[in-house]
């Protein structure tokens, strides 16, 4: 028989390849998340509308009962509340263990939790100092390129200007 129990090794390992869909979360609403909460109806964890799960995505309205469009023109779909709410329950629930997991591996390892940050530490030292360095390279050089644009510019507001121009003796 297989688990229900959601353990660590299980979201370690590399899974299947990502649907493509509306996500709620990150996580594909009519692919993973209807069919989950469909499993957890059935079997009385949740009572979740039936509506909300044959309907997940439903016509968003102004105040004044308008259909609301996007600036490009598109109709806005929105997840349904009841969804939307329990997603986001699942997250923060899911969060919730992944502190939890973590706080207990730090309270029953103590010597391995620090040698591991110290070693994280040191390791990623020399990243970030390199990361740093060619941010400044970047910056400096976007700079440079955005003055030598507004000096190119200004030299064409000057050259359009005949009262500018040098005198010729």
């Amino acid at each position: 028989m297989q688990s229900n129990t959601l353990n660590v090794q299980s979201l370690l390992v590399k899974g299947v390849k990502k649907p493509a869909g509306r996500k709620s979360w990150g996580i594909d609403l009519e692919t993973v998340w209807i069919p989950f909460f469909t499993a957890t109806n059935v079997k009385g964890e949740t009572a979740i509308a039936s509506d909300s799960l044959g309907c997940p995505l439903r016509l968003a309205y102004s105040p004044d009962g308008e259909v609301k469009f996007s600036k490009a023109g598109r109709p806005i779909f929105r997840v349904v509340k009841e969804l939307s709410d329990t997603v986001r329950m699942v997250r923060d629930n899911f969060t919730n263990t992944l502190l939890s997991y973590a706080h207990t591996v730090e309270a029953n390892e103590p010597e391995l939790w620090k040698a591991e940050e110290e070693r994280a530490a040191k390791l990623g030292e020399p990243i970030k100092v390199k990361d740093d360095l060619s941010l400044q390279r970047a910056v400096t050089a976007r700079k440079a390129a955005e003055m030598a644009a507004a000096v190119k510019e200004a030299e064409g507001l000057v050259a359009a200007v005949p009262e500018l121009q040098p005198v010729a003796s």
